[in-house]
């Protein structure tokens, strides 16, 4: 793993007392967001995200198969992560590792928990068939807030999808059912401030992680706590306050960037 030089380390540190952030930004702000969509064509959906210089694509695939026994009637989604090794040194080829199999289930925690996706409109026949989506999510360039990139471009995708009917001998296509999207926000703690979309350098000099989804009414979706130091329950009521105000301007973006 990268180690941060220590007169960098004190830098960010310092400009933190000072209530600055390296490139500029208030504590409270995201670098600029991009998302573009449709950039896979044998994907049943796909788009590509970035946040300052992290860069992220997703991409849907569908296929038939069996439902879980205990949700005879849902269809199934499996969301999985790739660090790619030019993205950064620190990543390798090779079986997913620890912090991919977690930036999986983060954002797969956020889109289920959020029931974005209308799962019960995914069956086929009852205890035999359902549509199985799977959610691919490939880190091409990482400077920092994966969570947020990675959440987003998925978002991004299931929004664009089409289920593959035709394929299939099941009818006509027809977009995927979903419903509000949830949108995922991340602060780290350093120092004894919160910040929100940390840079690679603030990431890596943070003590404490917490990604926050929201949907559209402000509702609490999913929390995933990272790191090993904490939050106060005060700064924790500000970062979803912060999580909230922000989710909606990124609704909004990530609506005009689908066409809806």
């Amino acid at each position: 793993m990268t180690i941060t030089p220590a007169i960098k380390r004190d830098y960010i540190a310092n400009l933190a007392k000072d209530g600055k952030r390296a490139d500029g930004r208030k504590f409270e702000d995201f670098r600029n967001i991009e998302i573009e969509t449709g950039i896979i064509s044998k994907a049943e959906g796909s788009a590509k995200v970035k946040i300052g210089n992290t860069l992220v694509i997703a991409g849907i695939k569908m296929d038939v198969g069996e439902p879980y026994p205990d949700s005879p009637d849902s269809g199934v989604m499996s969301t999985a992560a790739e660090l790619i090794p030019m993205a950064s040194p620190d990543f390798e080829a090779g079986p997913p590792r620890e912090d991919a199999i977690e930036l999986a289930r983060v954002v797969d925690r956020g889109i289920r928990e959020s029931e974005i996706i209308e799962v019960d409109k995914l069956c086929i026949e009852p205890g035999e068939k359902v549509w199985i989506i799977f959610i691919d999510i490939h880190i091409l360039d990482y400077d920092g807030n994966l969570f947020d990139a990675a959440s987003l471009a998925s978002l991004a995708a299931l929004m664009t999808a089409k289920v593959p009917a035709k394929r299939f001998e099941l009818g006509e296509d027809y977009p995927l059912p979903l419903k509000e999207p949830p949108i995922s926000c991340t602060s780290v703690k350093f120092n004894g401030v919160t910040i929100m979309d940390p840079s690679l350098d603030e990431e890596e000099i943070a003590e404490a992680r917490l990604t926050v989804a929201t949907d559209e009414k402000g509702d609490l979706r999913a929390m995933q706590k990272g790191l090993n130091g904490s939050f106060s329950v005060d700064e924790v009521k500000k970062i979803i306050k912060v999580s909230i105000d922000t989710g909606k301007k990124i609704r909004e973006q990530l609506y005009k960037s689908v066409g809806k």
